[in-house]
């Protein structure tokens, strides 16, 4: 990566998921640890993500879901990426994501998962080594 541009970062919130207080603070952390985030909102598609992910160009796709969706919702934003030829964008996850789902979602194309309480250092560092 060129030293010069900012790592980008789009934080979203797939599904009917009404509660982005965590994906704030995840934006605003990032933010501050010197990367260009872009929070899409609430209540996103897969494809919605796809498509803004399309626009930006982002190095990286910070997922988070609470309701229980990750299983069916993280996979199809994956898929919606591939179909517009984003193989390269590293995709993570984030929120109430039991253990036992991991293996799932890392084989369906999602990097890694980050649950409550994981610190901004931890995301970061992890992001800069992948990207």
């Amino acid at each position: 990566m060129n030293d010069k541009r900012k790592i980008k970062v789009i934080v979203a919130k797939p599904g009917l998921d009404g509660h982005d207080r965590g994906a704030k603070v995840i934006t605003m952390g990032l933010r501050e640890a010197g990367m260009e985030v872009i929070y899409t909102g609430l209540r996103q598609t897969p494809e919605m993500i796809a498509q803004a992910a399309l626009e930006e160009q982002p190095d990286v796709i910070a997922l988070s879901c609470l309701s229980g969706a990750h299983q069916s919702l993280f996979p199809r934003v994956v898929e919606e990426l591939k179909k517009r030829d984003m193989n390269n964008v590293l995709v993570i996850g984030g929120g109430i994501v039991p253990n036992e789902d991991i293996p799932f979602l890392k084989e369906k194309g999602i990097s890694a998962v980050f649950g409550p309480g994981t610190s901004i250092k931890e995301l970061s560092e992890y992001i800069r080594e992948k990207v």
